[in-house]
């Protein structure tokens, strides 16, 4: 299949696409110390205007965005491997789980360095509605897609408290929780900081996921990717370029309308802001989500783009390796575990240190795959997926 007419397969603007998300997700996470909320205490005044800056453009553009990027590339790659053992007439589906329950290892892995911080384990999760919607129309997937999005759960907690105004949320203690983690990070030994962080840290990612509205997201964005895959819409094609301006254009409307009626819900009463602004907040984000895809693979079309990009499609074959070892880095650079750089490393310079952890990644994903078809952890995960296969 051809994305394109010269050499471009759909697999590198996938693969590339992969590769900006988590690139971005690197970013953000080093400008936010990786959920270690330490921060130099003084700096100069034009230090401290250009770290404010970093924030918001970062923030603004990726945080929530490239996550939801790889969120629904994960239900693409579901439905390649789908698709790939339906034309053998097998069922990828209790294989899928195996496959599930060997991320829940890497989870582990990569929750040992990060506090609070893993999504692999939400996908592990999650990844049950892919295996049970793996067969259903088109029409009940784009359905079921559309109910998840809509964040049926918060309008009902926001509906609920129009009928009894001492409605209160439930609280599931991420707060709290988090404190704790981020005080064994600071006081904690090493062996402590592992312990704590695979069980307490996942705790307080999964209970943040469950009041944030992430896994009825993650849910649809799987879906939805998989959806996507049904319908091909990255193959070059006079109709899906025409789909890809579509959704640009739409993307961007509603970003702005979203992003309009996120500010006008500030002016109500706490529980709408907690309800519907959180679902206008997700929306928004969703939007501008859409606008990053639309014009990345738009602009994947064009020689130029492509040319300067298209070596991210290293770094995205590598995904899971590059999302493992990035919590890794950032423990052992911000951590007293490491070199403990938190208190002396503002957003600015945090940034730097971000995009130079990437050069680095990409150093090494274009040196691996030069001699191996798979990343490290990408070749054992596929190894052990089909294990007596």
């Amino acid at each position: 299949m051809e994305i394109s007419t010269g050499k471009t397969s759909r697999i590198e603007v996938v693969d590339s696409l992969r590769g900006f998300a988590i690139m971005a997700i690197l970013l953000v996470h080093n400008v936010d110390h990786f959920f270690f909320p330490e921060f130099p205490t003084h700096s100069p005044h034009w230090l401290t205007i250009l770290d404010q800056l970093s924030v918001k453009i970062i923030f603004t553009l990726f945080s929530g965005k490239t996550y939801a990027i790889f969120t629904m590339l994960f239900g693409f790659t579901f439905y390649i491997q789908h698709n790939n053992q339906k034309k053998k007439g097998k069922d990828f589906g209790y294989r899928f789980l195996w496959r599930m329950a060997l991320l829940a290892v890497f989870a582990v892995l990569n929750a040992a360095f990060f506090p609070a911080g893993d999504v692999l384990m939400l996908f592990v999760y999650v990844s049950l509605v892919l295996f049970i919607c793996r067969n259903w129309p088109d029409r009940a997937v784009l359905v079921f897609i559309i109910v998840l999005l809509l964040q049926p759960v918060e309008w009902i907690h926001f509906i609920l408290s129009r009928f009894n105004p001492a409605y209160q949320l439930p609280d599931f203690g991420a707060v709290s929780l988090h404190q704790q983690v981020v005080e064994n990070t600071k006081n904690g030994s090493f062996l402590d900081f592992i312990r704590v962080n695979v069980t307490l840290g996942q705790k307080v990612s999964l209970m943040w996921a469950l009041g944030s509205g992430r896994f009825l997201q993650a849910a649809g964005l799987f879906l939805l990717g998989f959806y996507i895959g049904r319908k091909q819409f990255f193959i070059n094609t006079p109709d899906n370029l025409r789909f890809w301006k579509r959704v640009l254009i739409i993307s961007s409307v509603s970003f702005i309308l979203f992003n309009i009626i996120k500010k006008l819900l500030l002016q109500s009463d706490p529980m709408a802001q907690q309800t519907v602004g959180l679902i206008f907040d997700i929306w928004y984000k969703l939007a501008l989500t859409f606008v990053l895809i639309a014009s990345f693979v738009l602009l994947y079309e064009k020689r130029f783009f492509r040319k300067r990009l298209s070596g991210l499609r290293f770094y995205g074959k590598m995904s899971l390796t590059n999302y493992v070892s990035q919590s890794i880095f950032g423990a052992l650079i911000y951590f007293p575990i490491g070199l403990y750089l938190a208190p002396y490393c503002g957003r600015t310079f945090s940034l730097a240190i971000g995009i130079a952890v990437f050069s680095l990644q990409m150093m090494f994903s274009r040196f691996w795959l030069g001699k191996h078809k798979q990343g490290p952890l990408e070749g054992i995960w596929h190894k052990w997926t089909w294990i007596n296969s």
